[in-house]
C-alpha cells in the first residue's frame, strides 16, 4: 500500500480583484506616496507595510508608514507639518514590557493613515514582522510593485497579476517562513499570538499615552516612564 506524503504547500485560492477593487488599491496607494514622498525626498529610509503593499485592501484599509530606524521624533514632525499635513493625534506604545517603543503620528480623524518610527533601534525580530505583514520601500511603491505577507487572519496573500492568491498560514509555517524569507520563529509567534486572540480576546497593549497638542515626544515618554517605571529601568538609555 504506497505511503500518503504529507503535503508541504498549501492549497491556494485564487482571488479576482474587481474594477472597484484595483480603484481603491491604486488611490489608496497615491495616499501613502503623498505622505512618504516628503520623508523620502529628506532621505529617510520609510516603509508602506500591510495590505496597501499586498494588495488585499478593502474600505476600511489602513496605510500604515513605517521608519524602521531611531529618528528624532522633531525631525519628523517637522517634515509633516511643512508637507502640509495636520497630525489629529500623537501617541507612545509599548506593545509589551520589552518589546521596542513607538511613537505614532495619526493624519486623519480615524486614525487609519499613521506614521510610526520607533524611539530606539528597532530588534532584528521586530524588523521581521513587518517583512512577514508585506512591507515596500518608497521607490518600490514608485514602481507600483506588490509583495507577498500575511494578513490579521492568518492568512497568505501572494500577489498576482489579476488579483492575489491565498492560503492558510496554521500548518505551513516553514513554507510561509521561505516564501517571506523570514524566520520560522517570527511566523509561529504571530499564529500564538492571533491564535490566543481568538480564544481569549483582544488583550491590548502592555502601555499607551495619548500626548497632548503641545506635548513633545520627550515629554510623552518621560510621563510614560513616570507612569510605568518598568519601562524607565528597561529603557534606561532613553532617559
Amino acid at each position: 500500500m504506497p505511503r500518503t506524503r504529507v503535503r508541504r504547500v498549501p492549497e491556494f485560492n485564487e482571488v479576482v480583484y474587481s474594477e472597484q477593487h484595483w480603484s481603491l488599491l491604486k488611490s489608496l496607494r497615491m495616499k501613502a506616496i503623498e505622505i512618504m514622498r516628503p520623508l523620502a525626498d529628506k532621505g529617510i529610509t520609510v516603509w508602506l507595510h500591510g495590505s496597501v503593499a499586498r494588495g488585499d485592501v478593502w474600505e476600511k484599509s489602513d496605510l500604515d508608514i513605517v521608519i524602521p530606524h531611531k529618528i528624532p521624533p522633531y525631525i519628523v514632525e517637522t517634515i509633516i507639518d511643512q508637507a502640509g499635513f495636520k497630525p489629529y493625534a500623537k501617541y507612545i506604545v509599548a506593545a509589551t514590557p520589552t518589546t521596542t517603543l513607538k511613537a505614532y503620528i495619526a493624519l486623519d480623524e480615524e486614525e487609519r493613515f499613521t506614521v510610526s518610527f520607533p524611539l530606539a533601534e528597532y530588534k532584528p525580530r521586530e524588523l521581521e514582522f513587518y517583512k512577514y505583514g508585506g512591507v515596500l520601500t518608497y521607490e518600490e511603491l514608485l514602481e507600483d510593485k506588490r509583495v507577498p505577507g500575511v494578513n490579521k487572519n492568518l492568512v497568505l496573500i501572494v500577489p498576482t497579476q489579476r488579483g492575489h492568491l491565498e492560503a492558510p498560514v496554521i500548518g505551513y509555517e516553514d513554507y510561509v517562513a521561505r516564501l517571506l524569507n523570514v524566520s520560522v520563529e517570527i511566523v509561529r509567534e504571530r499564529v500564538e499570538v492571533l491564535t490566543k486572540r481568538d480564544q481569549v480576546g483582544r488583550t491590548g497593549v502592555f502601555a499607551k499615552i495619548l500626548l497632548a497638542p503641545s506635548e513633545s515626544f520627550e515629554e510623552g515618554l518621560e510621563r510614560l516612564f513616570r507612569e510605568k517605571p518598568l519601562l524607565r529601568r528597561i529603557f534606561s538609555d532613553l532617559v
